[in-house]
Formats: C-alpha cells, structure tokens, sequence
C-alpha cells in the first residue's frame, strides 16, 4: 500500500491542502499580468501552490504558458543567463528545431551555442560566449517579453530560490540590470520565490534593493487546523484506518500546523497504527522521528554558541520576553543585546524566523527535541 502523505518535494493535487483563497487571489493577478512575490518560511509549500496553480490554469487559459527556473544550483550571472534562455524557449517551443530558428531570430547581438542529448527536444540547453553577453546581456533579459509578443501568448516566469541572486559576484549591479527590464514587460510576468525568508525580505521589501515595489507581495500564513483535520481524517480513511477529530487536531498542533511537518508526522503515525489511531500512535510516530533525526540535531547544537542555545532553550519553552531580566537570568542570556546577536545568527543559520514579528524554529520538531533535551532540566 502507498503512503497516504507526501512531502519533501513538489505535490500533486491528492495531497494539496486548502490555500483556496491564495488560489484564487493569484490566478486573478497573474490573468493581470501582475508581478507577484511569495514571502514564507521554510517549506510551507510555496513550489507546490505554484506548481499546482499552473496545473490549474493550464486547463483554462490555453494562452498563458508558465516557465519553471530554479535558481538553487546557480550562482553567477554567466549561469544564470544560460539556464534563464534555455527554460524560456523551451517553455515556449516544444521541438528542438523551433527553438534553434527562433533563437536565431531573438538573439541579434549575441550567438547562442546549442546542445543536445540523445532526445534532443528534452536535453537541449544554450549558453553564450561570457563577453559578448556582458556587452548584450538586455537580449536575455527582455526574451520572456519578445516570446510573449511574438507568439500573442502570455509567459509567466516562475522564479523560485530567487534570493540565490545575493551570491552573484555583483548582485546589485545584476538586480538593477533585471529590474530595468522586467518592469517595462507588459505581455510576460513574473512569479518570484525562495526558501530563504530573510534573504527574501530583504530583497523586496527593503527600500534601497532594486526589486522594491516589483509586484505584489504575498505573505503565506499556515494552513488552518480545520483543514488538517479534514485532510488527515481523510487520508486515514482511504487506507481503511481511522482517526478522530481530536487527535487529527493534537496531531496538527503538535508541529505547530506547519506543512511539511503535518505531512511527515502524519506518515509516521500512519505506520504505527493498526486500525484506529490512538494518542499512544502519535507520541510513538513523534518518538520515531525524533530518534531519526537524533544525529542530525545533536551536530546541529554542537556547532552552537552557549548563548545561542540557550536562546533556543528558552523560545523551546515558549518564553515570551526574551529580553526581559528575568528570562535573562533563568536562561543565562548576558544581556538584551546578546538576545539579539544570537537571535540574528540563528536566522542567518536557518533555525530560527522571525515571521510577522513572531520569533519561531523553523523545524518544529527540532523545537521539541530542544525541550526534551535540555529544558526538562530547567
């Protein structure tokens, strides 16, 4: 039998949860053509509502054509205009020998080199002579919008770990360049996202970056427990198992209802039980995963400052004025300025966020090894 939850990748419409009301405020904007930004920690699913947005829409509007390009492995201009112009035409053109001629049409300042796989309308990609893109790289840049034009379709440009743009060797100099041309397109549009929340704000909500004010910003907030609850109790019975109200609940709220970690602790509660889940079933999927993750977290906390994890210690007990003196003092913080010079590490680390003025662990069963670990003692 197939496991009944699904995580750590890209998810299909069996195992999407609600987002109905994102759903419909971005198909709006994006039928607009309205630039949109999708600010979030960590894997509450950002990829899969995009992902699931195109599925959608694909059905409907046969003139909106959706561009996947996943910045993660790119980490300089000259990478990113190769891969940008190779995901763009072949979003745009489906056999090899319509992308060499249009590329050929597009292209007047710059050659592009063309290659290809034993399946040439599969493992086709394109790349430039480094100096003459230099020189012309507003070629690449304005392509999604000359495609548009020309084939009287709209390309809506999904960007996701956009942030990677910081590690370019001059990422100002690169965002202007791309902000000046993006923001004159009319017949494309952009979809820009990241795992990385703090990077992220940075770039789009800090007046001095150039992508400031590029398009409508969209701050996800978890799914509500109500919906888990519907989604567990079902999944639960179309394996011929069940689950209560109740538990569903206590299962949802003990990872703090987010995403990924309501589908994983959801899997491991599944194995353990036989016909109806009982609260036995979950501390037991909860105890399994904690030991799995044991090694990881212990080399997580070894690479820590005292202060940093005491800092830990104290937001794993919930602890809600972290700089007070008296929280100070029972966690042996130092000082209110210590607070936030580990609290800023542990963003930088990517174990902590801090999300509309809520300081929370990005892992919230990290969170609960913290307080198994380390605060029983306190």
């Amino acid at each position: 039998m197939n496991l009944p939850f699904k995580y750590g990748k890209i998810i299909d419409d069996d195992f999407f949860v609600n987002r109905t009301r994102e759903i419909e405020f971005l198909k709006r904007n994006i039928t607009s053509k309205i630039n949109l930004t999708l600010i979030s920690p960590r894997r509450w699913g950002k990829s899969s509502l995009v992902s699931k947005i195109a599925r959608s829409m694909a059905k409907d509007e046969k003139k909106i054509k959706f561009c996947f390009i996943d910045l993660y492995n790119v980490r300089n201009e000259e990478e990113f205009y190769n891969y940008f112009a190779t995901e763009i035409l072949k979003a745009s053109y489906s056999k090899w020998d319509e992308r060499v001629e249009n590329a050929k049409l597009f292209f007047k300042q710059i050659i592009p080199k063309f290659s290809f796989g034993l399946d040439p309308n599969q493992e086709f990609s394109l790349s430039f002579d480094w100096e003459n893109i230099s020189k012309n790289q507003q070629e690449i840049l304005d392509l999604p919008e000359v495609i548009s034009k020309t084939k009287n379709i709209q390309l809506v440009i999904c960007l996701d770990e956009f942030q990677n743009l910081s590690f370019f060797d001059d990422p100002l100099s690169f965002q202007k360049k791309a902000r000046a041309s993006w923001q004159k397109h009319q017949n494309c549009s952009y979809i820009l996202y990241g795992s990385k929340r703090h990077m992220m704000t940075e770039l789009f909500e800090n007046k001095s970056m150039p992508f400031y004010k590029f398009g409508e910003v969209i701050l996800l907030s978890k799914i509500e427990t109500n919906h888990w609850q519907e989604y567990i109790i079902e999944k639960f019975k179309s394996t011929k198992k069940k689950i209560s109200k109740e538990l569903a609940e206590f299962l949802t709220e003990k990872v703090e209802n987010h995403s990924y970690f309501v589908q994983q602790l959801a899997n491991a509660v599944w194995l353990e039980v036989n016909k109806t889940c009982t609260k036995e079933d979950i501390e037991n999927g909860l105890a399994k995963l904690l030991l799995q993750y044991e090694l990881f977290f212990s080399r997580e906390v070894d690479g820590l400052s005292n202060l940093q994890l005491n800092l830990l210690k104290a937001l794993a007990a919930d602890e809600k004025e972290l700089s007070s003196k008296k929280t100070i003092k029972k966690y042996n913080l130092s000082s209110s300025a210590s607070v936030n010079r580990s609290k800023e590490a542990l963003v930088q680390k990517e174990i902590i966020d801090v999300f509309e003025k809520k300081t929370e662990f990005i892992d919230p069963i990290f969170k609960i090894w913290i307080n198994n670990t380390y605060n029983k003692r306190i």
